[in-house]
């Protein structure tokens, strides 16, 4: 069973920083691109970050600058450092696993995705 795992979500105070991460078992997606999404109350699901089979990075404009993502192969895994957080951060965050190894910003190019985490920026 493919499945992806989300953890490292909480609440922090604005200003603060949080390591999202993203496991995945079932198969590799050293080949897939990967990104993460967020969805706040009362909104559409967004992208926040991709990064491309080659680790090549792609970031909306809401959060460049202050958030990074990473991938290890290795390890399956991809994680997302969030620093200087804001209020307007708060979300539940997904990941999500492409059907290529290219980034896209639209949900429906992704097969894979996790059951999200919780990420709340207190002002």
């Amino acid at each position: 069973q493919v499945q992806l795992a989300e953890s490292g979500g909480g609440l922090v105070q604005a200003g603060g920083s949080l390591r999202l991460s993203c496991r995945g078992s079932g198969r590799t997606f050293s080949g897939s691109a990967m990104g993460w999404f967020r969805r706040a109350p009362g909104k559409e699901r967004e992208f926040v970050a991709g990064i491309s089979w080659r680790s090549i990075t792609y970031y909306a404009d809401s959060v460049k600058g202050r958030f990074t993502i990473s991938r290890d192969n290795a390890k399956n895994t991809v994680y997302l450092q969030m620093n200087s957080l804001k209020p307007e951060d708060t979300a539940v965050y997904y990941c999500a696993a492409a059907r290529s190894g290219v980034v896209t910003t639209t949900p429906n190019t992704y097969s894979y995705w996790g059951q999200g985490t919780q990420v709340t920026a207190s002002s």
